[in-house]
């Protein structure tokens, strides 16, 4: 199976491109490094069956010419993602949920391929209804500090949905719910990643109003499974378009995720509290019914041994943090370097 995977460079698509070619599949990913990082195409680069296209998908999908071959899958996980990201690059969220996301439907749909959107669950705002259902429509501010996120995201799966209404088109949306692991950014700007580094370095942790606002937290390579899963479904009709939640329905509040950090990383760390920022979710909480139904999924683990894999990996010397577990594939290192495309990058 081929496969064009837009925001590969990003902490969720590296996982996603390690499991694609631990598969044996052949992707293609295409980043821009606005909020991906170089080091994670470079975990691939040695693969044969990995490409690399360094384009701003807003602008367009560079595709190279002359290849017989077309894809199977274009899976549009392209965005920042982090509050810091985004509000940083307002226009281009903006941009890459609206025609980012125009561009990969064309060349799935120019390419007989079948189209996945990583939505997200800030489609539901600071939800009214808890745990979220897909069924559930969503409360959000469409001009506040978060807008250019969670609007993008909202339009992104309407023009999906509009595209597979018009054209037929084979359409899958996933809303991700709060992911961790490694290789996310330090900078990230999440609770995760913020009371993480924070604890390694002995700081006070920073709870964000009075730390009663609620979390779900999934480990990383429990949602990759639940996109392989989606990927695998084709039976189900007019059913298997609509989208799927995948996120951990064990809900943290922040405070009591602030002691889970500090029991792994230390009991004598200090809570600092500040003011809550505009548009904060109050709950987050996802309903999976849909998805232990139609997917048979549902998270594995546990939110102590996800941290411990986390911290772990972030303790490690730089030449022993985790790397791809490419065991399906033992002769990489003898079939040469992947290729890879420079072409209109930011």
């Amino acid at each position: 199976m081929k496969v064009l995977l837009t925001g590969s460079a990003g902490f969720v698509g590296s996982h996603l491109t390690e499991r694609l070619l631990q598969g044996g599949h052949r992707v293609t990913g295409v980043d821009n490094y606005i909020s991906g990082q170089h080091r994670n195409t470079e975990l691939f680069l040695d693969h044969p069956n990995f490409s690399f296209i360094e384009a701003d998908v807003s602008r367009g999908i560079p595709v190279p010419t002359g290849k017989a071959d077309k894809f199977d899958w274009v899976l549009h996980f392209a965005s920042p993602a982090s509050p810091p990201h985004y509000q940083q690059n307002q226009i281009e969220t903006l941009m890459v949920g609206a025609q980012g996301t125009q561009n990969a439907l064309e060349l799935a749909r120019s390419q007989g391929a079948s189209f996945m959107l990583a939505s997200t669950s800030e489609v539901y705002g600071d939800p009214h209804v808890h745990p979220q259902p897909e069924s559930y429509w969503g409360h959000v501010n469409p001009n506040g500090l978060r807008s250019c996120y969670d609007e993008a995201k909202r339009y992104a799966e309407a023009i999906t949905f509009a595209y597979q209404r018009t054209h037929g088109l084979d359409t899958r949306v996933i809303r991700i719910f709060n992911t961790y692991g490694p290789r996310m950014r330090a900078d990230d700007g999440r609770v995760v990643t913020n009371l993480v580094h924070q604890a390694l370095r002995g700081e006070a942790l920073t709870v964000y109003g009075d730390g009663s606002q609620t979390r779900s937290f999934q480990y990383v390579s429990d949602l990759v499974e639940g996109v392989l899963r989606l990927m695998d479904v084709s039976s189900l009709g007019s059913d298997l378009h609509g989208p799927v939640n995948l996120g951990n329905p064990d809900e943290y509040s922040i405070l009591e995720f602030a002691t889970v950090i500090r029991e792994l990383l230390g009991e004598g760390l200090k809570i600092e509290f500040r003011p809550l920022p505009q548009d904060d979710p109050m709950q987050r909480r996802p309903d999976i019914t849909r998805a232990r139904a139609l997917l048979g999924w549902q998270p594995g683990v546990p939110l102590r041994e996800g941290l411990r894999r986390m911290i772990g990996d972030l303790q490690a010397p730089p030449g022993l943090r985790e790397q791809p577990s490419l065991r399906e594939q033992p002769s990489l290192q003898e079939k040469g370097r992947g290729t890879r495309i420079a072409a209109g990058a930011d």
